[in-house]
């Protein structure tokens, strides 16, 4: 069925009692060697890191993305899983797709529980993970949890503790596993891939905030001052603030910070329909509206947008493209 790699960068699925509590102590080998392996499939290594997903920088992922074009690399590679902690897994996953224009596929996956309990999940979603790489194409990057198949932009871990941890809570499932078959459902919709960014010394910094009832810019302003060259806007309902934020988001732009606007409630998209601070103000003050994404993920748009240029003007333009906004062609993957 083919020839896959592994690419092992810690989470629950590679951790082990400490004394106190679960860490990411395995290796790679050491988490292949939980599951078994589906017929016909082949399973190479790259033990690239073993870490608590919630410890990993932006200089990890971009060692992940690297590492992932650089397998990709030999055409006899026939897909990539990706194992990886659950806390971060819809960030990672996120900026890898944003910049995959391959075929094959990449699939993340991991574990809600850690690797030697009785009622682990780690292999067999290892094992489903495997399946999905060998026989799919042309989807993106994907994440492979509980007997699901989901596709990169816009999942998000919903449950804390729960083993189907994963879902993308404004669409329909993109396919299931079961019986050693893989059944996609629907294709998803994929803007052109990004360039491979650049290693920076350091990157940029992008913070993200929340708004609430008695919600004020102090915040907002605070991330500008720290030297944020992107926020991300978590308002309310349909993406709303008030006056005040509207006038710090504004103030930011103008300053040359990137400025996304995203929502904290679950499903549906970032609407302009209200004033007096709400997204009609905000979008006008040059906040750029998300749609169905959420925090984590509007996030890392916003960050490849800015490890893409120093140009303020091509930034905002790379983000919409990035988010399927601004008049850029959506394909199927």
């Amino acid at each position: 069925m083919g020839r896959i790699v592994v690419i092992s960068t810690g989470g629950t699925i590679a951790s082990r009692w400490q004394g106190s509590g679960f860490a990411a102590d395995a290796d790679g080998n050491e988490v292949i060697a939980t599951a078994p392996l589906p017929e016909g499939i082949t399973v190479e290594l790259v033990d690239l890191f073993s870490v608590n997903s919630p410890r990993l920088t932006t200089a990890h992922q971009l060692t992940l993305l690297r590492t992932v074009h650089e397998v990709l690399a030999d055409p006899g590679v026939d897909g990539i899983v990706v194992t990886h902690g659950t806390d971060t897994l819809e960030e990672s996953a996120f900026l890898l797709d944003l910049h995959h224009h391959d075929p094959r596929s990449v699939v993340f996956t991991g574990s809600q529980r850690p690797m030697g309990t009785a009622d682990g999940d780690g292999p067999g979603n290892l094992y489903d993970a495997l399946l999905t790489a060998a026989n799919t194409r042309g989807l993106g990057v994907l994440i492979s949890f509980a007997g699901r198949v989901h596709a990169a932009r816009g999942t998000v871990k919903t449950q804390a503790v729960e083993l189907d941890a994963f879902a993308d809570p404004s669409k329909e499932l993109l396919g299931k596993i079961g019986f050693g078959k893989v059944t996609v459902l629907r294709t998803p919709q994929r803007p052109a891939a990004l360039p491979l960014p650049a290693m920076p010394e350091l990157p940029p910094r992008v913070d993200v905030v929340v708004h609430h009832a008695d919600g004020d810019p102090v915040l907002l302003n605070a991330a500008v001052e720290a030297g944020a060259r992107g926020v991300v806007l978590v308002g309310t309902g349909a993406g709303n603030a008030t006056p005040e934020i509207v006038e710090a988001v504004r103030a930011a732009v103008g300053r040359g910070v990137l400025v996304a606007l995203t929502t904290r409630v679950m499903a549906g998209p970032v609407t302009e329909i209200y004033t007096h601070g709400g997204a009609v103000d905000l979008v006008a003050a040059g906040a750029v509206p998300t749609g169905t994404l959420r925090a984590g993920q509007a996030r890392i748009a916003v960050l490849s947008a800015l490890l893409a240029t120093d140009n303020k003007v091509e930034q905002a333009r790379i983000l919409r493209e990035a988010l399927g906004a601004g008049g850029s062609v959506l394909v199927g993957a």
